[in-house]
């Protein structure tokens, strides 16, 4: 499945002027507060409807300003999360999401609610009211609610920004299985590095309202210039755990790295510090004395 954008749309002074297209997996649009990334976001998903562009899912047009084309949000079935979870405080968590189902063509509608609710975590969590719920917890409300509605695409808008980092590294790894086990493209709004080094298989790097580059999650963050200025490098290391050995605080896994890009102008101490890391791909070690990461033997 492949989503294609290309959108002009002003805001006040803002001016947005964008292009990308995506294929299965997640695309990520990143880049600070400001640059454009919600804006786009909300074309997708019908909820704006631009001066001058169009919207394709394969080869079906949502938007095309030039022909008069626009489906409404409604019809075109995707699933939206929000930075705020909106769970409808006078139902339960089973009834919020039984509620998304509603929203699924009668001919579409997957026998999948137990599936949706082990692969979120969420099974102790069924008779509870939202007011009842941590962060993290209601944010999970929210993904199953949106993909019980059976969605062809799944857009998340800086779903973790509310949380703190606690509840955020509670609700990530369930994130990647989502990634993981659905088929379900995703297009993920974030100014985070460690959420999208951890998630995106592709990046689209967006600033004062226009696409700066668009490549794999490897390739972007590996650049100085893809950090939207700041003064930090990193490098996205995959591979693959070869052996690990449990019971001590210090030992670390023995990997093998299929690629790693470090930052040749800053110190490897300072350049690991900001790596990304994927749970299905290789870490680093951290050292207990030394308080930062640590190559393992096979990176030296």
């Amino acid at each position: 499945m492949t989503l294609t954008v290309d959108a002009r749309h002003r805001l006040g002074a803002f001016r947005l002027d964008g292009a990308f297209s995506s294929e299965n997996g997640v695309t990520a649009l990143f880049g600070r507060s400001g640059s454009g990334k919600t804006s786009m976001i909300r074309i997708i998903a019908g909820l704006t409807r631009p001066e001058e562009g169009r919207v394709l899912l394969d080869d079906e047009p949502l938007t095309d300003t030039a022909k008069g084309i626009f489906v409404p949000r409604h019809r075109r079935r995707f699933g939206y999360v929000f930075q705020e979870a909106r769970l409808f405080p006078h139902l339960s968590v089973r009834s919020n999401l039984t509620y998304g189902r509603w929203f699924a063509p009668k001919a579409g509608r997957a026998d999948n609610f137990d599936r949706i609710v082990d692969m979120l975590g969420i099974a102790p969590l069924l008779t509870r009211a939202p007011a009842k719920l941590s962060g993290g917890e209601r944010q999970r409300v929210a993904i199953g609610r949106a993909l019980l509605s059976s969605p062809r695409l799944l857009l998340m808008d800086e779903p973790l920004a509310a949380l703190d980092e606690a509840r955020k590294a509670e609700i990530l790894p369930y994130l990647e299985r989502l990634r993981d086990e659905t088929q379900i493209p995703i297009v993920y709004v974030s100014h985070s590095i460690a959420e999208v080094a951890r998630l995106a298989n592709q990046v689209v790097v967006m600033r004062d309202g226009r696409v700066e580059a668009i490549g794999s999650a490897a390739d972007i963050l590996s650049r100085p210039s893809g950090n939207e200025g700041r003064r930090e490098a990193g490098a996205l290391l995959e591979g693959t755990v070869a052996a690990w050995k449990a019971g001590k605080e210090a030992a670390a896994p023995s990997i093998s790295t299929r690629r790693s890009r470090p930052a040749k102008s800053m110190p490897q101490r300072r350049a690991l510090k900001s790596c990304g890391m994927r749970q299905r791909s290789a870490s680093v070690g951290v050292s207990p004395k030394l308080k930062r990461p640590v190559p393992s033997m096979e990176q030296r």
